[in-house]
């Protein structure tokens, strides 16, 4: 069972997800910080014909950056785009536009932002302005993947799409539907003030907190209890989980120093993290992906070179999975693994970190190992927030 671990200091939140004692994720978020996931009505201040891209006004400090794949034709327009279109097509100076914010602005670069909107629920992704209706991959079962897509087709308004989620799977079609029907209601409010409004940039919606958002993706029955140091943190839980899960307030406490959870998360912020074997990975993130080396460090071995390094390579894969997780790695990895000769041990190697990462709520895709040896893959992070 899952155990969360609020704990609120000063500007700072720290939530840590602990599972048979172990922390498997921890998310730190600091008040102001973030805005992925907002809504907000932009005005596009200038084109860039050289990128096919443009810089919008949000009403933040600097302004967003929006490429021509992100933008859809108006939402109370039908034009077909089965050629590529050029961003002066697309949208002029001083235009509003509806965006979502896709990623973070940092010291160097303002935010992300996209009209390709989502809104997110406890059951099913809206996607307000496709038709398209898709399930999780996770969910296997052919029988259950046709009546969840059958029942949100069935109750989806003319001219949506949705992403039916993994926690949907064998859930009642009452609370899924109630789901779907509180996200169309969401965007009905949403793009009513959007076409209300004048030419100024606005905030239209905002994103669910951390707490929030793990209360939405982990499912319920899984959390047997929710441990908050703030009575604002209590209330706001005690109005939406669910009565089986124990919630209990601990205030003014350090709960990160009474459940000791410090080591762990110290250790999650560390570059170098040590195997049993007496090898190490070391993580190194870069502005265009993250880069993972695998070392056989004090490990020597007793058997044949190429068992040594299967075996280091083994336990590397099993940790740099656990280690996604903890640290809520996004977008493209690499992992330069020890040089293997063998083909079947590379190939088990690939397996097994497929199964590993099935335990990720993430969304990752394995691309397997390149002509260089290098294996490359994805992960979608759960909150781009997380320091």
């Amino acid at each position: 069972m899952i155990e969360i671990i609020i704990d609120k200091e000063e500007e700072k939140k720290t939530i840590g997800v602990i599972e048979n004692g172990k922390l498997i994720e921890v998310y730190e978020e600091n008040k102001h910080e973030r805005n992925e996931g907002n809504i907000y009505v932009g005005i596009v201040k200038d084109i860039i014909p050289g990128m096919q891209a443009a810089f919008i006004d949000i009403g933040t400090e600097k302004n967003s950056f929006i490429h021509v794949r992100d933008i859809m034709p108006q939402i109370d327009e039908k034009i077909e785009r089965k050629e590529e279109k050029k961003i002066k097509d697309l949208v002029k100076p001083k235009q509003k536009l509806l965006v979502q914010v896709q990623k973070d602005s940092n010291d160097k670069k303002g935010a992300r932002t996209t009209t390709h909107i989502k809104l997110t629920g406890k059951y099913v992704i809206l996607l307000p302005q496709t038709t398209i209706v898709t399930v999780s991959q996770k969910i296997q079962d052919e029988t259950e993947k046709n009546r969840l897509i059958k029942l949100v087709k069935e109750n989806l308004q003319e001219n949506m799409g949705a992403i039916i989620r993994t926690v949907a799977e064998k859930k009642e079609n009452e609370i899924i539907i109630e789901d779907l029907q509180k996200l169309q209601e969401q965007w009905k409010d949403i793009y009513q003030k959007f076409k209300k409004s004048d030419s100024k940039s606005q905030l239209l919606y905002t994103s669910p907190s951390i707490v929030e958002k793990i209360m939405l993706d982990l499912p319920s029955e899984k959390i047997d209890s929710i441990i908050v140091n703030t009575k604002e943190d209590y209330s706001e839980l005690e109005q939406v989980v669910s009565h089986k899960i124990k919630l209990a307030l601990e205030e003014n406490k350090n709960l990160i120093k009474k459940y000791e959870l410090e080591n762990q998360i110290e250790k999650a912020k560390q570059r170098k993290v040590w195997l049993n074997c007496g090898g190490f990975i070391t993580i190194d993130p870069t502005e265009a992906l993250v880069a993972i080396d695998v070392n056989s460090g004090k490990y020597t071995g007793k058997n044949t070179l190429e068992e040594t390094v299967y075996k280091v390579n083994y336990e590397a894969t099993i940790e740099i999975a656990k280690q996604l997780r903890l640290r809520d790695i996004g977008g493209i990895i690499i992992i330069d693994y020890i040089d293997m000769k063998d083909i079947e041990h590379k190939e088990k190697i690939e397996k097994l970190l497929k199964e590993t990462l099935k335990q990720d709520r993430a969304k990752t895709q394995v691309e397997g190992f390149t002509k260089l040896n290098l294996m490359e893959l994805t992960r979608k992070h759960i909150c781009a927030h997380n320091s």
